[in-house]
């Protein structure tokens, strides 16, 4: 126990003191090496993580504050993999926003500050096994991820802040009187015991609670957290945050931000759906279908290509609790795996956009054209990546939206997974539809063939293995962490 109290604080601390070397450092270069190896350093502590869940089983640490179990390996290592990658492309990315006069040298080192503070937040989240603490971590997140949206102290960035600030605010405070609820459903029960709103303590109990009060508890979480996870109908900060943010910021928010905050609403699911035996889920279901719904107008008429990623993750996300809902062990499989796939691919497509945007000098789809021309490596990726987040074969995201897909059909959802894939059709014929006008054509006359930096490309290739790799072949490793989690979910039910 005591060595894995402190192999857990030194995996906490390592994100802290990357970042507080990174912006103490005077010198540039020794700072961007630093950070990207703590980042590295982190990647292999959360695969560590993984095994010793897998073989040895949860992790229960700092007197049952902390909780790892197979569910919370699983975000950490995804956590970990987009911020390391992160960390390599914010390399070349910010360097060149910093050579080109967007912002000083100063601000530069808080950006690797605020960069690792923020990867801090999101592991503090799910390894506390208080929903309080949980609750506190994602406000943290809020607050840390609302500096580095404004980074650039523009009138649109500060007012996209801004705005992800007090929707964030709104949203964590229904999760709060949810979470007073959910006490309150077996206050009988719980009465004084510190323990109280330990997730694992919960659990247990979690079929003698008040179905009333736990239900209007769900909801509140649902809505409140679901705010910070982009789902409908409080996702209207997403697509600013996302358009105004430094694009390695992008890539975390929607990689493994909005799966964070999904995380503290599927802890709680497991909760609610013993108490109220399995009805949860079509909550799930119904959130789930407005996001991917309210998704598709935006896609269709949008002229900013960073907003029309991040109403992509609005879908993501919806599609995600869609399968959740559905449940099962293939509808719950699925939906696991779909969060790896999705922030694996939108992390390749926001790397890819900043890449195009610094070479535009534009976000607007209409004045970006002939990118196979003008970047070959990047206009390649992106294609790529666009094929894949529109679920086509032989990539990741359409096996995991074919198992929800199955799913659905095999669990009597009829209506439902019908009207998904009608969407998830009209969603690919607009995407195709910009990516035709982004990536073909002539570029422009005065604009020079070639990528921006290698530390800018080649890190793109990282997440682009993983968006190939799952869709070929699923390693038994991977395989048997959700298989692990599938078997929790069931144990909720």
């Amino acid at each position: 126990m005591n060595v894995m109290n402190s192999i857990l604080f030194l995996f906490l601390l390592l994100p802290l003191a990357t970042g507080m070397l990174a912006w103490l450092l005077p010198w540039r270069k020794m700072g961007e090496i630093l950070q990207g190896v703590g980042s590295f350093f982190l990647l292999l502590l959360s695969v560590w993580m993984m095994v010793a869940v897998m073989r040895k089983g949860a992790i229960i640490a700092w007197n049952e504050w902390f909780y790892v179990d197979a569910f919370t390996a699983y975000f950490i290592f995804l956590i970990a993999l987009v911020g390391f990658t992160a960390s390599l492309y914010s390399i070349g990315y910010m360097g060149h926003e910093l050579e080109t006069g967007r912002f000083t040298a100063r601000q530069y080192h808080r950006y690797y500050l605020w960069f690792h503070l923020f990867l801090f937040a999101m592991l503090l989240t799910v390894v506390m096994n208080n929903l309080g603490f949980l609750w506190v971590g994602i406000e943290l997140t809020t607050l840390v991820s609302a500096l580095l949206v404004a980074f650039y102290q523009k009138g649109t960035a500060l007012e996209a802040g801004w705005k992800y600030l007090m929707m964030g605010s709104v949203g964590i405070a229904f999760a709060l009187l949810g979470i007073l609820f959910l006490y309150l459903s077996g206050v009988n029960l719980l009465g004084e015991d510190p323990r109280a709103l330990n997730w694992t303590y919960l659990m247990e109990s979690a079929h003698r609670f008040n179905p009333r009060w736990m239900e209007m508890s769900f909801l509140l979480i649902l809505v409140g957290f679901g705010t910070k996870a982009g789902l409908a109908p409080m996702h209207f900060w997403l697509p600013d945050a996302h358009s105004e943010a430094p694009s390695p910021i992008s890539a975390v928010l929607s990689g493994v931000l909005l799966n964070t905050a999904l995380y503290g609403i599927f802890r709680v699911y497991l909760i609610a759906n013993q108490t109220l035996q399995g009805e949860a889920g079509r909550y799930l279901i119904l959130f789930g279908l407005l996001s991917i719904a309210i998704a598709v107008p935006f896609l269709l008429v949008q002229h900013d290509l960073k907003r029309m990623l991040a109403y992509s993750s609005v879908e993501h996300m919806g599609i995600i609790t869609l399968g959740m809902g559905i449940g099962g062990p293939v509808g719950t499989f699925g939906a696991l795996l779909h969060m790896a796939n999705h922030s694996m691919t939108k992390s390749l497509l926001f790397f890819a956009a900043g890449n195009m945007v610094q070479k535009y000098h534009s976000k607007r789809i209409d004045r970006i054209a002939g990118v196979l021309s003008s970047q070959p490596v990047t206009g390649g990726l992106f294609l790529l990546g666009l094929l894949a987040i529109t679920g086509l074969p032989p990539f990741s995201i359409f096996v995991s939206e074919w198992m929800i897909m199955m799913a659905g059909f095999q669990s009597g959802y009829l209506w439902q997974t019908t009207l998904f894939l009608v969407l998830i059709g009209i969603i690919f014929a607009g995407m195709g539809f910009y990516a035709v006008k982004i990536l073909f054509g002539d570029r422009p006359a005065k604009m020079d063939k070639g990528e921006m930096s290698p530390w800018s490309t080649y890190p793109l290739f990282l997440p682009l293995l993983f968006v190939i790799f799952f869709g070929l072949y699923l390693p038994e490793g991977v395989r048997e962490v959700l298989q692990q989690i599938v078997h929790l979910f069931k144990g909720g039910i």
